[in-house]
């Protein structure tokens, strides 16, 4: 079934990437999405944290009725273009983020992100919400937890004829790396603890 963004475009579903393709980071062939899908899973039933995908509202378009009591949905478009795809509760603390992948070695491109995504990034910010990116560099395969406060002045920076990447090792320096487990696969929380600590240490 197509769906489309509401330019039109058709939308190929996964997590947002510089090339779509399932990677062999820590979970065999499984895509990025895939192995957080499977941590928050991990932590929800660990009861460690409550985590989840955004779904998408979609519109519906064209729906094809093979018999009385089924229907196939044909084609459908997004309605809005959607903010971040994770975003949940741990310790008490609003947690939003999305997940990117990028085959660049030296840097992260920004126009990963939307600016829809970035404006989100700002609201939540606003209402001390803990956000941040969850960066894979595919060919290097390393993973980072990075601030999304850091990825707001990259960003501010990009729009004032600054840069259009974030270096690695700038999210070497302010980001948090995590290494792959077997349960959960992406143990991304405690570079969360981190996070939270280091922004406690900021405000204090």
């Amino acid at each position: 079934m197509p769906i489309h963004y509401p330019n039109g475009k058709p939308y190929q579903g996964g997590v947002q990437t510089t090339r779509q393709a399932a990677t062999t980071y820590g979970g065999r062939g499984m895509t990025l999405e895939e192995e957080l899908n499977d941590s928050n899973a991990y932590y929800l039933q660990a009861g460690m944290a409550v985590v989840h995908k955004k779904p998408t509202p979609i519109q519906i378009v064209k729906v094809d009725y093979p018999q009385r009591s089924q229907a196939v949905i044909r084609e459908a478009y997004f309605k809005t273009p959607s903010t971040t795809d994770y975003n949940g509760v741990y310790q008490g603390y609003y947690l939003d983020f999305d997940a990117k992948e990028t085959k660049n070695k030296q840097s992260f491109p920004l126009k990963n992100f939307h600016p829809h995504q970035v404006a989100h990034f700002k609201a939540c910010l606003a209402q001390d919400g803990i956000c941040f990116a969850l960066i894979r560099f595919v060919t290097l395969k390393r993973l980072f937890v990075y601030p999304a406060s850091a990825l707001l002045e990259y960003w501010r920076a990009a729009q004032d004829d600054g840069r259009k990447s974030i270096p690695l090792t700038e999210i070497e320096a302010n980001g948090f790396e995590i290494h792959p487990a077997l349960q959960p696969l992406i143990p991304y929380l405690g570079a969360v603890d981190q996070l939270i600590e280091k922004r406690s240490h900021q405000h204090g």
